[in-house]
């Protein structure tokens, strides 16, 4: 689907001088995700890997964990007053036996690209249990190796190239090879479209990786982690303090401020091969 980027002509004022230039800007349209036909949620997103975008969302609210729990995905046709196929509604079907989602899941049939639990009702809701645990995740992280991953994650950013407007995330081995990478206007729908594309190749739970995004590290990321059993979340600004809080709680490492060969780390300190071990009790 050619709908990623979009062509505007603006109007720009540089030392003074105007020009009327084309300028590339990301898409940004709505998502509406039904289960059975019935609908869950709309998200404001980037055209593109929908399918796995529907399929993280579901992982990271519990309602599915394997591939084989999902009978399949489409695009549903008769979205518009005539009949055409917008490829803005996509169905999932559940397999046989899969409960589906509760309705207290339903967002108002609403979520902004920035925030993707508006229209929770409680912090509990959020909570939700996982199937595995990453604090029992052995992975062990070179420090060294995180400070490379911003620039790795920067330079597969083949669409933030042309619009300087997509947040990313990008799946790396824990010795720092790019397995998956996922660019939209919304930073969790990029995070959902890789756990989409992990459930949908079966590689869950993702023992023994690392999460890095762009921008800061919200509670809804972390959980959307430890949902998929992501060990350990690197962002290159700051997280939130519930996000700390729940990393802390999970046993997931989260490090926010990761620049240059800087960073803070919030919580799961103990993984990084640090070489002074002592210092972490101080």
């Amino acid at each position: 689907m050619g709908r990623v980027t979009s062509r505007r002509r603006v109007v720009r004022i540089v030392d003074g001088a105007v020009a009327r230039p084309m300028d590339t800007l990301t898409a940004e349209e709505p998502l509406e995700i039904r289960v059975a036909g019935r609908p869950l949620v709309i998200t404001m997103r980037t055209p593109g890997d929908d399918f796995d975008l529907a399929a993280g969302f579901l992982v990271s609210e519990g309602v599915v964990r394997r591939a084989d729990e999902i009978a399949g995905i489409r695009y549903c046709a008769g979205a518009t007053e005539d009949g055409s196929n917008t490829y803005n509604v996509v169905d999932v079907v559940l397999a046989r036996g899969v409960t589906p989602p509760d309705p207290s899941l339903e967002r108002n049939f609403y979520t902004t690209s920035s925030c993707g639990i508006c229209g929770k009702a409680s912090l509990d809701a959020v909570r939700t249990s996982t199937a595995w645990s990453v604090a029992e995740d052995p992975v062990r992280i070179d420090p060294d190796l995180l400070t490379a991953l911003p620039d790795q994650l920067r330079e597969a950013q083949r669409v933030f190239d042309r619009t300087g407007g997509l947040h990313a995330a990008g799946l790396f081995t824990a010795d720092g090879r790019l397995l998956c990478l996922r660019e939209d206007v919304g930073r969790h729908n990029a995070v959902d479209k890789v756990v989409g594309w992990a459930l949908r190749t079966g590689r869950l739970p993702l023992r023994g990786t690392l999460l890095m995004v762009s921008g800061r590290a919200s509670f809804e990321l972390v959980q959307k982690a430890v949902m998929a059993g992501v060990p350990a979340l690197a962002a290159v600004s700051a997280p939130s303090s519930l996000a700390a809080d729940l990393a802390a709680d999970a046993g997931l490492t989260l490090i926010g401020f990761l620049r240059g060969s800087s960073m803070n780390v919030y919580a799961g300190a103990h993984r990084l091969d640090l070489p002074d071990p002592a210092a972490l009790a101080a």
